[in-house]
């Protein structure tokens, strides 16, 4: 059985995770499926417009944490084939519907979408701070949000839909029963713009989106670096065996007074 749905309404394409029994976490075979649903909607010249959404109470709980613990390494194992959307290669766009917990890797389907709807009681989460060695810095800077929200958002705090919204997040908030609904009605707005017009739209909207500092990009990798490795894996570990983690935090306690500077990471140094 397909655990990602497609169905075609006019030029509007619905693409539907749907693994409910893994809150659509992102394994293997749905992030392949997935990766094949935005090619044919890359591809075909009669869809202009995509509406994502899940199926079950998660949108997307994001990483596949059995997966991980399986293969004994953190986060996806590689891309299973190429998705088009994930690279940027899409120019048509992507409304997603949330109708529920959109969390981790799916906070970042929903960040990659350029309209959002979402229902009431929706829980979102940036999870990087609880799984790496850095959380997730960038994320509320992409969206444009004030500093002490974007710090809220990097340190793994949960958003309702509701506070999602109020912050400018979020486009449209509505009862279960509209989402979808609420959705194709931004989807027929869309299709009634010239061509030309949408896609040109799309195309300068998303090439004004905030964007990191490449010098703040590299501190961001050596960050990433800082610490012991092995507490990545240890938080998923423990979030699978429903425990407290025993975090070590680093290999030389020292290590937590020697932090990577923009200076350091200019001039390729480690100190």
């Amino acid at each position: 059985m397909a655990i990602v749905e497609t169905e075609r309404r006019g030029q509007i394409m619905t693409i539907r995770l749907n693994r409910p029994e893994r809150m659509n976490a992102l394994g293997f075979q749905l992030r392949s499926e997935m990766a094949a649903a935005f090619t044919e909607f890359k591809e075909d010249p009669e869809l202009e417009v995509a509406v994502f959404t899940g199926t079950g109470r998660a949108f997307c709980a994001g990483e596949d944490m059995k997966e991980s613990l399986e293969r004994g390494a953190p986060g996806s194992d590689g891309a299973p084939v190429h998705d088009p959307w994930k690279a940027g290669e899409v120019d048509k766009p992507v409304i997603a519907a949330v109708n529920g917990f959109a969390m981790g890797g799916g906070f970042m389907l929903v960040e990659r979408t350029d309209l959002r709807v979402a229902v009431r009681g929706a829980v979102f989460e940036v999870s990087e701070a609880k799984r790496w060695l850095l959380g997730g810095y960038n994320h509320g800077h992409f969206a444009g949000l004030p500093h002490p929200v974007a710090t809220e958002m990097a340190l793994g705090f949960r958003f309702t839909a509701e506070r999602l919204y109020e912050v400018g997040y979020i486009n449209r908030l509505v009862d279960p029963d509209d989402l979808m609904p609420t959705a194709y009605e931004m989807a027929e707005h869309l299709l009634t713009l010239p061509p030309a017009s949408r896609v040109n739209t799309v195309y300068m909207m998303r090439q004004m989106r905030p964007a990191v500092a490449p010098d703040l990009e590299k501190l961001a990798a050596a960050l990433h670096e800082h610490g012991d490795q092995n507490d990545r894996m240890e938080s998923r570990a423990a979030f699978a065996e429903k425990r407290k983690p025993n975090f070590k935090g680093w290999l030389d306690p020292e290590d937590r007074y020697r932090m990577p500077t923009l200076e350091s990471v200019r001039d390729g140094g480690d100190d």
